[in-house]
């Protein structure tokens, strides 16, 4: 059985690669994987996207590499180091499927992309699209050029469970006008895991002259793919998540047609626009992490990019598949599984998001919050404000607009008569004992005291939502129908 401690630098031949014997889908295979990894054993890792902890072959080079240069100091930096990064950067380039002078060795996704979005060349009333899944790095950073520049920005929201590919890139085409320049999409969403069509996006996009950006974080290592085949703008990733390099290291693609427009974060001594290496000066930095990309690279052509994605794909399925028709659970990864790979994201219908990461021993912070519902009305049933202009005057309004009741039917009513709702309605305050309909309506609702706020009805119409306090009813807002 082949093993990647045997394998060196020099594996990354194609010929040298074809020889290699790679193990079968099997226990014993998987097995091996395991052994490479040390873990701790007081908890149980299942997060590997924030980053992924090295196998011990790439860890035990990255050593060497670090002991090299603390040796050989200053000549390595003036005699060897941008000559390896060159030969790093072509293979990495064959190995996502481009050219290398279109790629670039960051360190991490929201370097790569905040260049982009900082150093694009914007005018005042630019366009730009992007998703309120998007990561906060990259949107904080839309929102410092709206700042600077006064560029517009449209956001909308991916669905989890979307019916096609063309749901999903019509999401992206509905807000695309003559002054778009560019959209920011993710090739899998963070969050959810959710794989969108990519390429579907990207083509739409070019027949508006819109360029793509893709935040592909998660990707590069975790699922085969070609950066090319995807026909986008720019691409960043992060090489320390799926593809297991030492921590501070990743990737940026500019399609060659773009280079010379974009302003580099940090000012370079070459002056040839078309070079991407004048995006790319980051000044002095810890180059032992820009070798063991070499070594990562050994690592996963010996396990098989495929052969992972699947593994990957098989483990998430294996618990999500199970739970998605629990009562209690909500699984807010896409169940079509050419739509997401190793990570998921799961709610509970009796517990809170912090309650669950309290119990899974996990810490994060909120990016932000987005109602999905009030009630029993959902999302789904929401009506974007183009769209209801279009309606307003149409019969179709009727098939679109749902009951006010809709949002009331999950707190409790309390049923006034006439004259009690006229009280109401002119502001006035009721003691509840003294309503006609108590002893219906505590029989009904024993714990009504736990909700903020309850809703008034006569003769079946919301008349009002009310607050009942030590005993008095009071009306907090009217409702006039």
């Amino acid at each position: 059985m082949a093993s990647p401690l045997l394998i060196s630098s020099s594996s990354s031949s194609a010929n040298e690669k074809d020889k290699i014997n790679y193990p079968d889908f099997n226990s014993d295979y998987w097995n091996q994987i395991r052994e490479h990894y040390e873990l701790k054993s007081d908890y149980i890792n299942l997060e590997s996207g924030y980053y992924n902890i090295i196998p011990k072959p790439t860890l035990f080079k990255h050593i060497e590499h670090i002991k090299r240069i603390n040796i050989e100091g200053s000549y390595y930096m003036r005699n060897n180091r941008l000559n390896d990064k060159k030969s790093i950067t072509n293979r990495l380039a064959e190995f996502v499927g481009c050219k290398s002078n279109n790629i670039a060795i960051t360190r991490n996704t929201t370097e790569s992309l905040d260049l982009i979005i900082g150093g694009f060349p914007w005018d005042n009333g630019d366009e730009a699209v992007f998703a309120k899944q998007d990561y906060g790095a990259m949107k904080v950073m839309f929102e410092q050029v709206h700042k600077r520049h006064g560029v517009i920005n449209k956001v909308v929201s991916v669905p989890n469970h979307p019916d096609s590919d063309e749901e999903i890139v019509s999401l992206y085409e509905s807000q695309i006008t003559s002054k778009t320049r560019l959209i920011m999409v993710c090739h899998m969403i963070n969050i959810t895991g959710q794989i969108l069509p990519i390429k579907k996006i990207c083509d739409m996009a070019h027949k508006y002259d819109v360029e793509v950006m893709v935040d592909g974080a998660h990707c590069i290592g975790h699922f085969d793919f070609n950066i090319e085949d995807l026909n986008c703008d720019y691409y960043g990733s992060s090489l320390h998540k799926w593809l297991a390099t030492p921590l501070g290291a990743g990737l940026l693609y500019v399609d060659s047609k773009h280079t010379s427009k974009i302003w580099p974060l940090l000012a370079d001594h070459n002056n040839d626009l078309n070079n991407i290496d004048r995006l790319n000066h980051i000044g002095t930095h810890p180059v032992h992490i820009d070798l063991a990309i070499n070594d990562a690279l050994d690592y996963i052509e010996w396990m098989g990019i495929k052969r992972k994605e699947e593994r990957l794909r098989y483990i998430q399925n294996y618990w999500t598949d199970k739970l998605r028709d629990h009562p209690n659970v909500n699984i807010n990864t896409p169940k079509d599984k050419t739509r997401s790979c190793a990570i998921a994201n799961i709610g509970l219908d009796n517990m809170s998001s912090k309650d669950l990461a309290e119990k899974l021993n996990t810490k994060g912070h909120v990016i932000q919050l987005r109602r999905l519902s009030v009630g029993n009305f959902e999302e789904k049933d929401t009506i974007l404000i183009d769209l209801s202009k279009e309606i307003i005057h149409s019969s179709t309004i009727f098939n679109k607009i749902l009951p006010i009741e809709t949002v009331l039917d999950d707190i409790p009513a309390l049923v006034l008569n006439k004259t009690e709702a006229r009280q109401i309605k002119q502001g006035q305050k009721l003691e509840l004992n003294s309503l006609e309909s108590i002893d219906n309506f505590l029989k009904r609702n024993p714990n009504y005291n736990k909700f903020e706020k309850i809703y008034a009805i006569e003769n079946n119409d919301p008349i009002a939502l009310i607050k009942i306090y030590e005993g008095i009813v009071k009306p907090a807002r009217i409702i006039n129908l």
